[in-house]
């Protein structure tokens, strides 16, 4: 099956190893490697290529992952090219409040580039809250923008927050550590670089 290519999503199969948005999101999953554990959500997982490379390369630390994404499109095709015996595919929508219910808990959440893409982001931290177990892991990135109350110039996005904006979401989380983005490098910020994403590693408290 041929995944149709939308200019947002990452295909492996039809990108060149050089491009600088599979660089970009796969170097998110390098990153997000050493804090997956137990059960992991992979939210908006896409065509499975990152779902599968957590499966992989975290086999001993991972009981199971699942890729969830509201396309039917992409999880028929991850299910087909990125199988792994950890990991399984679901058709869902992030903000389904029966999520939790359907899915169970999780040790590890994973959601790159997603929050941007629904209309309320308090809506989806409370989701990611109810699905994380107490003392779990949540690894989530944006891109940065003008902030959550202007629009984006992104046609796919409702808003890109700001820096401070980001930082806010995390503020029942324990643990926070903000970094920042800019090519394939992921770093804690320096003063006089411009970034364009960020990235968050937090953990909800245990009681």
């Amino acid at each position: 099956m041929l995944l149709e290519y939308t200019g947002e999503r990452v295909i492996p199969d039809q990108m060149k190893p050089t491009n600088g948005l599979y660089l970009e999101h796969i170097a998110r999953y390098y990153f997000s490697n050493p804090y997956a554990h137990g059960r992991v959500l992979d939210f908006a997982c896409g065509s499975g290529y990152g779902t599968q490379f957590i499966a992989k390369t975290r086999r001993r630390e991972v009981s199971e992952i699942i890729g969830v994404d509201i396309s039917e499109e992409a999880i028929h095709y991850a299910k087909g090219r990125y199988n792994h015996p950890l990991a399984s595919y679901q058709i869902a929508n992030v903000l389904d409040p029966d999520l939790p219910q359907k899915l169970g808990t999780f040790d590890t959440l994973l959601s790159f580039e997603t929050i941007e893409h629904v209309p309320d982001e308090q809506q989806f931290i409370k989701q990611v809250w109810h699905l994380l177990k107490p003392g779990g892991t949540l690894v989530l990135s944006t891109p940065f923008g003008q902030g959550k109350h202007k629009p984006s110039s992104e046609p796919f996005h409702y808003f890109q927050l700001t820096p401070d904006e980001f930082e806010a979401l995390f503020k029942d989380f324990d643990d926070v550590e903000i970094y920042h983005q800019r090519g394939v490098t992921i770093e804690p910020p320096r003063k006089g670089v411009r970034y364009f994403l960020g990235v968050a590693v937090c953990r909800k408290p245990c009681s």
